[in-house]
């Protein structure tokens, strides 16, 4: 049973979330961890590819895997699919992707603007799903802000809970466009659990969020990239940091890149290395140094080296995670 108390959960971000960075952030106590968006045509076209994303570690309880799709029949068999693996706990519909390739076909935030496609995709998940949830998650509209249309259409989806992302589609990722006022709208007219999501960095911003939208809990994204320590903060109401050492932490992900992705784990694990070091005396130098090093051995003499002269991590980190239009959300 999901307790939907002051819930936490990792945000499924395209190209970070995957199963190396959900296992370092699992660790710092995180309830509920994500997949990265998934296509529902990629899930039955491209079967094998696929199904490596979704792949989780034994910690990850409760897991969720997040699709994205409007054509029923094809829903219908990606949900098939995930039903015949192990280990989902959550089948979630995205409902928020600004991206142009997603939403112009109608998926992702495209859904907002059919919301009676959106409530009877949504229903279909709940009804062909074999896993013990499913959920949503939305932004408040396409290009303007919708929160009574969506607070209605809600009433009529069988889902279990919804993660409300404050800003519409055309808002992008812009921090003024944030409204916690229609998340709490929202909240106050619909009988399912609410997530809130955007812009929440911090612990005083996470209690500031639940308290002002009376939601049962706050999804995190970008400032997870960065400080992957936020969800311990949180859980232990406290703005100090766990004991850890930043370069242990930093090759642990490494390691766990390597072992998910084999040689190639280095290159992906550059963008990582780029939100790590940020702040850090030296850092981009370093990070123009990491851009050209394929090698896995080298990468990590390199990481031990750098991070050996910044051992513990550091009470504030700038948000280094900047969304465009092709990360989904």
């Amino acid at each position: 049973m999901i307790n939907f108390n002051n819930l936490l959960m990792l945000a499924p971000l395209a190209g970070y979330t995957d199963l190396p960075f959900r296992s370092v952030v699992k660790g710092f106590g995180v309830d509920i961890t994500v997949s990265e968006m998934i296509s529902s045509h990629a899930l039955v076209y491209n079967n094998m590819h696929t199904l490596k994303m979704i792949e989780k570690t034994q910690e990850e309880q409760p897991y969720s895997v997040q699709i994205s799709g409007s054509k029923e029949e094809i829903v219908i068999q990606a949900v098939e699919i995930l039903n015949a693996q192990t280990g989902i706990d959550i089948i979630d519909l995205n409902c928020g992707c600004p991206a142009p390739k997603v939403a112009n076909h109608g998926n992702g935030s495209g859904l907002l603007r059919d919301l009676k496609l959106l409530v009877k995709i949504a229903n279909l998940i709940k009804e062909k799903a074999k896993t013990p949830y499913t959920s949503l998650k939305l932004r408040l509209g396409f290009d303007k802000k919708i929160p009574h249309e969506i607070a209605q259409a809600l009433k009529d989806v069988s889902s279990d809970f919804v993660v409300i992302h404050g800003r519409t589609r055309a808002d992008g990722y812009k921090k003024d466009r944030i409204d916690y006022d229609a998340i709490a709208y929202i909240k106050s007219q619909v009988s399912i659990p609410v997530i809130a999501n955007g812009e929440i960095d911090n612990l005083h911003k996470a209690k500031q969020v639940i308290n002002h939208t009376g939601a049962n809990g706050v999804m995190i994204g970008r400032a997870a990239i960065s400080s992957p320590w936020i969800f311990w903060q949180i859980k232990h109401n406290t703005e100090e940091i766990p004991p850890i050492v930043k370069k242990e932490l930093v090759l642990k992900h490494f390691e766990k890149m390597v072992e998910f992705y084999g040689e190639r784990g280095a290159i992906i694990f550059r963008k990582n290395l780029h939100a790590y070091a940020k702040g850090h005396e030296g850092a981009s130098e370093f990070r123009n140094l990491v851009n050209s090093l394929e090698n896995v051995h080298e990468m990590k003499s390199h990481i031990e080296q750098f991070f050996s002269h910044h051992q513990m991590v550091e009470h504030s980190f700038p948000q280094l995670v900047h969304l465009n239009k092709r990360t989904s959300q």
